[in-house]
């Protein structure tokens, strides 16, 4: 009897077992069904949203065709319309003959001529009250090596901005703009920096960055100092720098062929010419029409020069001494005559690793901003009064 008992109560529990594990398959059966239908039910829809894609896709595509041929069909009476004005021209020439246009132009030359010779003999009309000369570097922070060994880097050198620009190489087309000095220092390479395409490229080192507007060099047929717009990502002007035979600026940097700059007064232009291919001359210019205001010869040789950057209408040439990784400002130029080499030739630069390829001054901070054979350097400067000479 006991042995009965437990028999029933075995085959009762092996029962219940067998029917939990009956129930555990059928949900485990109805939520893979429930997904197969879902899946269903989302395939369906992409199949209809790419349905709808290709349809809108076939109708722009015949809208483009359309416009297509009209723009042909425009441009084909555009060609006829010039090749009638031509025959015209040709007719009026051949009647009335081409007056000889030798004399303008030796005209224009002699009044460019003229022009530049007063420009550099007017006296300089100062646009700020700043009287501030270098007296020492006080430190200097690697801040880290990005890029090749020549490039330049700034910050807005206008005010209430704290964007830095990164221009790696000397013929490159990509700004890379980080928000902050710190987070360029803390981004792997370029990685958190958002890269500006610009429409042509640079050629050198002597870019700047003034009040949201980069300032750069562009050679091709002629010199062009070209205007680009950051925020709306556009030229807003180019112009051609008015002197021949240009020369690269600084012996030790020779893809430079010149050297925009900021300080307190503005946009200044450094560059040399074969006319007087020894020295360093330099160039007041309005940063917003790109006109030249006023030109300098100065008395800085060009050879064994690294860079070069403005103060208060001061030019300050850095050169490479012959100890390596040091360099000291050798020759300054003032254009208002209140600073002079001996004065000068007292900077020197804290020991480092090779050649600065480009230094940009900023203003608003009273930094240098290095490029040092791809290292990223700051340096402090110390400050005093001109009439303290």
């Amino acid at each position: 009897m006991r042995v009965l008992v437990v028999f029933v109560t075995l085959a009762c529990f092996a029962s219940a077992q067998h029917q939990a594990l009956i129930d555990y398959l059928e949900r485990r059966l109805q939520t893979i069904e429930d997904r197969i239908s879902l899946w269903h039910e989302q395939t369906a829809r992409y199949a209809s949203e790419l349905r709808e894609l290709k349809q809108q896709m076939v109708s722009q595509l015949e809208s483009l065709d359309k416009e297509k041929e009209f723009l042909r069909v425009t441009l084909d009476g555009v060609g006829t319309r010039v090749d009638r004005v031509e025959r015209e021209l040709d007719y009026l020439e051949t009647q009335n003959g081409a007056q000889p246009c030798v004399d303008i132009d030796d005209k224009l030359i002699e009044q460019q001529v003229m022009l530049v010779k007063e420009k550099q003999k007017a006296k300089y009309s100062k646009l700020s009250d700043c009287s501030d000369m270098i007296s020492s570097i006080k430190a200097m922070k690697i801040l880290k090596r990005v890029g090749g060994p020549k490039g330049m880097w700034t910050k807005d050198t206008g005010r209430g901005s704290g964007k830095v620009y990164i221009f790696n190489g000397t013929d490159e087309d990509t700004i890379h703009e980080f928000a902050s000095v710190q987070d360029f220092a803390r981004s792997q390479g370029m990685s958190l920096a958002m890269n500006l395409k610009l429409p042509s490229t640079w050629k050198g080192t002597g870019h700047v960055v003034f009040n949201n507007y980069a300032y750069y060099i562009n050679q091709a047929e002629e010199m062009m100092v070209v205007k680009y717009d950051m925020k709306n990502s556009s030229v807003t002007d180019s112009a051609v720098f008015p002197v021949q035979d240009h020369l690269p600026v600084y012996g030790l940097t020779p893809e430079t062929v010149m050297d925009l700059a900021v300080d307190e007064e503005g946009l200044w232009a450094i560059y040399a010419t074969r006319q007087n291919e020894r020295y360093i001359s330099m160039a007041k210019m309005d940063a917003n029409t790109l006109d030249i205001e006023q030109m300098w010869d100065s008395n800085c040789p060009r050879e064994n020069a690294e860079a070069a950057f403005i103060i208060c209408g001061t030019l300050y040439v850095v050169y490479n001494t012959k100890q390596p990784g040091r360099s000291r400002i050798q020759c300054v130029f003032d254009v208002n005559d209140m600073v002079t080499n001996e004065e000068a030739s007292l900077v020197y630069f804290p020991k480092r690793y090779g050649a600065h390829s480009s230094l940009k001054y900023n203003p608003q901070e009273q930094l240098l901003y290095a490029w040092d054979d791809g290292y990223q350097i700051l340096y402090k400067l110390v400050m005093k009064k001109k009439l303290e000479i």
